[in-house]
């Protein structure tokens, strides 16, 4: 006759598993800290800040025209007296994104804690542009610092996996177009060597951009020296990289302002402003 009784496997039940040690507390893996969020700040005024104010206004409108589809506004500074320029200095603030574009002349920018709203800075360039992203930095993304030397890159002893990476990485650039569904390899969930990385990089070259943004980690953004290759890498907030993908699109998402945000941006600036009045 068999038995329908069954032993438990082993290591379950009361019993099976280590006492735990008294007063040993749990230790868990240190969280995100510093996350930045918006909060009013109404800047001291000195003196006749008139022009500033007026400035805020066209950047407040300029705002909304481009949350509803508009192009990006370029609003020159240059001319402002040292009042006016520490009114919109203190008002704008430092936000979580800045753009590298490298070129003639190199121009950096800086993300108000508006988004959408871009303090640029550069030899005869002083301005602040309204957009998801500077204009330069679609314009020059892709001019060669590092020429893409793809498969003609020479390969080091250890390339395994990069050269199947290369070919689809070349096809979707060369297939690329505007209404294409955005494309990524993700290099940290695909087995890979040290020389395919490193052979990667030089195989997509060095493109003009570099884009930073900070939240509870890093982005770090760069353009590769092929058309519509992005290399985009997160890394947490103790600098560990957590994800490495290679994006074909026109600009990732993570570094854009989105219409809602340039939209809110319109109402803040707004309310900074009757703040002051």
């Amino acid at each position: 006759m068999v038995s329908n009784f069954h032993m438990p496997p082993m290591g379950y039940g009361p019993g099976s598993q280590p006492p735990e040690e008294d007063g040993k507390e749990l230790e868990y893996m240190p969280m995100p800290q510093d996350m930045r969020s918006y909060s009013l700040h109404v800047p001291e005024v000195e003196g006749d800040v008139s022009s500033g104010l007026d400035l805020l206004e066209q950047m407040s409108k300029a705002c909304d025209r481009v949350a509803r589809g508009g192009a990006n506004e370029i609003l020159d500074l240059s001319g402002l007296n040292k009042e006016n320029r520490a009114l919109i200095a203190e008002t704008l603030g430092e936000g979580e994104v800045s753009v590298r574009m490298h070129g003639i002349p190199a121009v950096a920018a800086q993300e108000s804690v508006f988004a959408g709203v871009w303090c640029l800075r550069g030899v005869d360039v002083d301005a602040v542009e309204i957009g998801p992203i500077p204009q330069m930095a679609l314009d020059r993304a892709f001019d060669p610092r590092k020429p893409a030397l793809g498969a003609l890159a020479p390969k080091p002893a250890g390339v395994v996996n990069a050269p199947a990476l290369l070919v689809e990485l070349m096809d979707k650039s060369a297939s690329f177009s505007d209404q294409a569904e955005l494309h990524v390899i993700n290099l940290t969930l695909l087995p890979h060597t040290e020389p395919d990385l490193e052979w990667l990089d030089t195989a997509m070259g060095q493109g003009s951009v570099e884009i930073l943004s900070r939240g509870y980690g890093n982005c770090r953004i760069s353009a590769t020296g092929q058309a519509h290759v992005w290399r985009v890498q997160f890394f947490n907030s103790m600098d560990v990289l957590i994800l490495d993908t290679f994006e074909v699109t026109r600009l990732p998402e993570v570094a854009l302002a989105a219409p809602e945000d340039l939209a809110d941006s319109a109402e803040r600036i707004q309310e900074v402003m009757e703040a002051i009045r």
